[in-house]
């Protein structure tokens, strides 16, 4: 993928640059508590900062139009020299736009304050459009999403690749052709939406491992009992891979119900009860194909993180960051497990993708970064 790089981009002095960054960070009662995206948004704002661009920062976070903005740039502040810019679309901002100076960073609020934005709509397009002569997406996570700010501006505007973005596309590549032995442990949720990507990766992959839900699924349709578990709505009785020999699944898990949490072997989880982790042997053997892998690539967790069953996945990370092979992780939860163990220099490469990491490593590339490309 020959991707434009604004590092490329000649005569940056003084022109107006759109820079669609990855601001959606977790927040805990209006503060962010993981900064990890944003510090990735450092070195394209920092290079254009130094170009003397008059950067304009676009960005959304959470699910609501209500959700702000601000508690993001009141942490961006404290990393960059930076400015609240409001609504691009208020006609305030024209006023805004027009006092920046050489050099200058305004952090806009909320664009999916906006209906239009999801639905791409060309009137927002313009409207934005209008502020800039030069496109910059660094919003690897989003690199999935048709929408107004990945999308749409990249096909009005002259548009180039974030450092960031870059080095995302780059690293992700590098594990499409991996190195032999090689391990693809798979987490989460959704099998119907990840069978196309275990399928792929068996073949390109030594072993994949899948746990979390998704191994509920397997499990289900090789005739395990799963209780009340999180399941699927696809059945995988008839899937190509339910019985390949590359395929790993849980040997033990944690499981929930009317006597509460327990470790148990596959064949002994009760109807009333839920799989919420994978179990110590699981984690054993795991460690036999982590420490002897030169590739490994994982993404989701392998617990309900959010309920706090997370020792899987924290002694699986522990496992990798000690391992010599080339390693590169994604996901929300497999993050932030990562950096609350301060393991984060202990890998080839951390992303800041999820859904985005899985579209690229399905497809080789999306709409969105074919946008991009010269």
């Amino acid at each position: 993928m020959d991707l434009r790089l604004i590092t490329e981009a000649e005569n940056l002095q003084g022109k107006y640059v759109l820079v669609r960054a990855s601001c959606n960070v977790p927040l805990d009662k209006g503060v962010v508590c993981n900064s990890f995206r944003l510090r990735r948004a450092l070195p394209t704002l920092e290079y254009l900062r130094l170009e003397g661009a008059r950067v304009i920062v676009i960005s959304h976070i959470g699910r609501k139009t209500t959700d702000s903005l601000l508690p993001v740039y009141e942490a961006l502040n404290k990393l960059i020299p930076i400015s609240w810019g409001g609504r691009i679309t208020d006609p305030a901002f024209a006023t805004t736009r027009e006092a920046m100076n050489d050099g200058d960073i305004v952090l806009c609020e909320n664009l999916r304050q906006d209906t239009r934005e999801e639905s791409n709509e060309q009137s927002l397009v313009e409207e934005i459009a209008k502020y800039a002569s030069i496109y910059v997406n660094d919003a690897f996570a989003e690199a999935h999403r048709d929408h107004a700010s990945t999308l749409g501006l990249a096909q009005v505007l002259p548009a180039y690749a974030g450092i960031t973005l870059a080095e995302e596309v780059i690293e992700l590549m590098k594990v499409m052709q991996p190195q032999s032995p090689s391990l693809f442990l798979l987490g989460g949720a959704k099998f119907e939406t990840k069978m196309p990507l275990v399928e792929k990766y068996l073949n390109l992959y030594d072993h994949v491992f899948v746990g979390g839900a998704l191994a509920n699924d397997v499990l289900k349709a090789r005739g395990y009992e799963v209780g009340t578990s999180l399941v699927s709505d696809v059945s995988l009785a008839k899937a190509p891979f339910l019985w390949s020999e590359k395929l790993l699944l849980p040997l033990d898990v944690i499981v929930d119900g009317p006597y509460g949490v327990a470790t148990k072997l596959l064949d002994q989880v009760a109807k009333e009860e839920k799989i919420l982790d994978v179990g110590p042997e699981t984690v054993l053997m795991l460690e036999s194909y982590i420490l002897k892998s030169k590739t490994i690539l994982w993404n989701g967790p392998f617990g309900n993180y959010e309920q706090g069953f997370v020792e899987g996945t924290e002694a699986v990370a522990e496992m990798i960051a000690k391992a010599t092979g080339f390693s590169v992780l994604g996901g929300g939860d497999t993050v932030a497990s990562v950096e609350k163990l301060g393991l984060n220099k202990k890998f080839g490469f951390i992303s800041i993708g999820g859904g985005s990491m899985l579209t690229l490593l399905e497809y080789g590339t999306t709409p969105v970064l074919q946008a991009l490309c010269k």
